[in-house]
């Protein structure tokens, strides 16, 4: 198998398999590869911004929960973000895939990218996606707009059992009850369609 790790004892174990020969699920998680450096796959600013205008990009969309001992949701976050006019908004955890990094690896990454390291998520068993949304950068041919780019995002509702320490870009997380009134004042400031995310994802948790 192409794929297939080596032990120690493997006749082959000492040969070379290319760029990625040195890197762990750890370098993806914590962002950074084993010279310190950003992973392999990721890219500057001129080149993903290349990439933005010619393809379309891989996301993925974390809806972060708390959750009791019965696993029923009990509050739902959301991140306070500076946008680009200056503004305050709410938006989800969200973070494109990496070359080379299975969709476990950008989830527990884009975590601890804008929760920190001890958030604690519970990863899902089954990568299935309550929802897909469609980002496209022209307004008003979704439901979902970015308009940076074209971007497919697969939706995971991941419960977080650590502290969070926002990181980056992230000012707070705030936490509301799904059964609250004070959940519409949290969706109605979200831009983009995050607010229509939420909503997919209590009706995906029966809520």
């Amino acid at each position: 198998m192409n794929d297939e790790v080596p032990e120690d004892d493997d006749f082959d174990s000492s040969r070379a398999r290319g760029q990625f020969d040195h890197v762990t699920p750890e370098d993806f998680i914590r962002g950074s590869g084993s010279s310190g450096g950003n992973p392999p796959g990721w890219l500057g600013p001129d080149e993903i911004d290349a990439m933005r205008r010619r393809m379309p990009i891989t996301y993925v969309q974390i809806v972060p929960v708390r959750t009791d001992e019965f696993g029923r949701i009990t509050q739902v976050g959301s991140l306070l973000c500076i946008a680009d006019d200056g503004s305050v908004e709410r938006a989800l955890i969200s973070g494109r895939v990496l070359f080379h990094e299975t969709l476990r690896e950008a989830i527990a990454r884009n975590i601890a990218k804008d929760l920190g390291d001890i958030a604690l998520p519970v990863l899902p068993v089954n990568l299935q996606p309550f929802t897909v949304a469609e980002f496209f950068p022209t307004p008003g041919l979704s439901e979902y707009y970015d308009p940076r780019q074209h971007a497919i995002s697969l939706c995971y509702v991941v419960p977080i059992a650590g502290d969070c320490h926002p990181r980056d870009e992230t000012l707070d997380v705030e936490w509301v009850d799904p059964h609250s009134d004070q959940l519409d004042v949290f969706l109605g400031q979200m831009s983009g369609g995050h607010d229509r995310i939420v909503r997919a994802a209590l009706q995906w948790a029966s809520i």
